[in-house]
């Protein structure tokens, strides 16, 4: 699980540090064949800005799911859960991240996006970064893991 979060955080600070050298103040790039647009935005809310008045709401909830998670993992076997549980952690420390050290402030930071899907606007669908991704997939993965009987102990219920 760690291991799967520190590269989440890595790769998620490296693309952010990228975006903010190579975007910041220049138009969106079209990437294939404008499917996806990369560009910079600076994001103090949720998904569809959702929250963006109480943002420092964001970085409180990051620390008590990151909180949890760590304390579920006292007892985990098996490697899909661990995979979930590190990719939830990494990005939400990827964006914690964000919240703490940029600007405007301590847990009021900018989070720095940069996928647009289908639009080189950023409308219609939220810009995202590589820690929401991992955020969302390891939901995901969580879920299904859940659908399908198999426990945090490695084991799988019975029907």
């Amino acid at each position: 699980m760690a291991t799967v979060a520190v590269v989440v955080v890595g790769l998620d600070l490296l693309v952010k540090q990228l975006t903010v050298a190579h975007l910041e103040g220049h138009e969106p790039m079209k990437i294939l064949g404008g499917l996806i647009w990369l560009m910079s935005l600076r994001n103090s809310g949720a998904a569809f800005s959702f929250g963006t008045n109480a943002t420092f709401i964001f970085p409180c909830v990051a620390v008590i799911v990151i909180g949890v998670i760590v304390w579920l993992t006292r007892r985990l076997s098996s490697l899909p859960w661990a995979v979930s549980y590190g990719l939830i952690v990494g990005g939400a420390a990827g964006n914690l991240g964000d919240r703490i050290f940029r600007a405007p402030g301590v847990f009021v930071g900018h989070v720095v996006d940069m996928i647009s899907v289908l639009n080189s606007q950023g409308t219609g669908f939220p810009v995202f970064n590589i820690a929401d991704s991992a955020l969302t997939c390891g939901v995901i993965l969580a879920v299904l893991l859940e659908f399908t009987g198999r426990r945090r102990d490695g084991t799988r219920v019975k029907s």
